[in-house]
């Protein structure tokens, strides 16, 4: 539902009610996953998609039956062993649930503040208990890193384990769901909850003002990474030749990465090849918790970067984080092939895809799983202990 945050922030405070259908489940082979939502407000109009096609009318008119109904929560499933499976089920053969709630902006104060962060890029996590007790079904708690939770799930102790499984959720930066038992005591019968995650958009650091950067730059904008282009050529790095850059830096690269703040979501695309500047560069990027450092150049160019980056200090599990040359084979040639090649690589790496073509057999759609990289360093289990870093609830108006 985050994902619709903008939209939705109009109707909340034009305090138009609506019905959010999200998906909550996938098996098999589906187009969308946990936490992709179909929205329809009450005069009729409808954002976003649960199945790229294949179910969203069906969903479609149960949000509207929900709308002029029963104001509730209810829970569909899709799949492709449906009756009408070509009608209503998953062409693709997989299978989705969904979890349909009714909305009243009026009495969620909370559901405001969470689309406000959204908007803001704020990183905010909702939990909404989507299976469990029907005296719990669709209620949720807004969950912010260092802050005081809002809203409540009927019970405090619940709440404290519901905040620590969402902060660990949204620390991982992907919606999803979490199960709480009744054997850990905090309920009667056993729940899951539906984190719904937003993030700050990852950044894209890219180190060398020419044209292939400006055409990365544009993929990266796409791909939705706030994308920085940095070179220390007052001539070369302007914001006219870099349009689509967040913000164009003149400044020695390994200098500007040493003062910046990063995290496992961070590509690091060095575009150089210049020694002089790769080496303090790249050493200084392979010592860094970031998710990606590319470097382009030659077959031979690698080979004598090893070298000097070696003779550097870099050993060679550090050195083994280098994807180089940058880039996977589609046999690029200009600019813009060439940063299609370098942010395929950086999905694939993402999402653990393997570069193949789909005819080869691989899955299509695929469950993944964030990489150990897209956690802070000093994020371990223990962040996960329903009494770490527990505050108590706000009060339902932000200050």
């Amino acid at each position: 539902m985050l994902e619709l945050a903008a939209e939705l922030l109009e109707r909340i405070r034009d305090r138009t009610p609506f019905v959010a259908a999200t998906v909550t489940r996938v098996q098999g082979s589906a187009p969308r996953q946990p936490g992709a939502s179909l929205v329809v407000d009450a005069n009729g109009a409808v954002l976003g998609n649960v199945s790229g096609g294949c179910v969203d009318s069906a969903v479609y008119q149960a949000c509207q039956e929900m709308l002029l109904g029963d104001r509730g929560s209810k829970t569909l499933r899709f799949g492709y062993t449906d009756d009408d499976a070509l009608g209503v089920g998953l062409t693709c053969g997989g299978t989705i649930e969904l979890f349909l709630r009714h909305h009243d902006p009026c009495a969620e104060p909370g559901l405001e503040s969470a689309c406000t962060d959204a908007v803001q890029d704020e990183p905010v996590a909702v939990a909404t208990v989507v299976r469990g007790p029907d005296t719990h079904l669709g209620r949720m708690i807004v969950v912010r890193p260092g802050q005081p939770w809002e809203g409540t799930l009927g019970d405090e102790r619940l709440d404290q384990v519901a905040v620590a499984h969402a902060t660990g959720v949204l620390h991982a930066g992907t919606s999803g769901t979490v199960e709480v038992g009744v054997a850990d005591g905090y309920c009667q019968e056993p729940m899951t909850l539906l984190v719904e995650c937003n993030t700050p958009a990852p950044r894209m650091l890219i180190f060398g003002a020419i044209d292939h950067a400006a055409a990365l730059a544009r993929l990266g904008t796409f791909l939705d990474y706030r994308v920085t282009v940095c070179d220390a050529r007052a001539t070369f790095a302007t914001p006219d030749r870099f349009p689509y850059a967040d913000e164009v830096v003149v400044d020695w690269p390994h200098r500007y990465l040493e003062a910046q703040r990063l995290d496992g979501s961070t590509v690091i695309c060095v575009l150089t090849h210049d020694p002089k500047v790769d080496v303090p560069l790249l050493t200084a990027a392979l010592r860094r918790p970031v998710g990606y450092v590319g470097a382009m150049g030659s077959r031979r160019t690698h080979e004598q970067r090893l070298v000097r980056l070696r003779e550097a200090g870099l050993t060679d599990r550090e050195l083994g984080r280098l994807h180089s040359p940058i880039g996977l084979d589609i046999g690029a040639r200009t600019p813009q092939e060439t940063a299609l090649s370098i942010a395929a690589e950086i999905v694939a790496h993402r999402l653990g895809g393997t570069g193949v073509p789909l005819r080869s057999g691989v899955p299509i759609h695929r469950r993944t799983v964030p990489s150990s990289a897209a956690f802070p360093p000093d994020w371990t289990a223990e962040h996960l202990d329903h009494s770490a870093g527990i505050t108590r609830p706000r009060s339902s108006s932000r200050s």
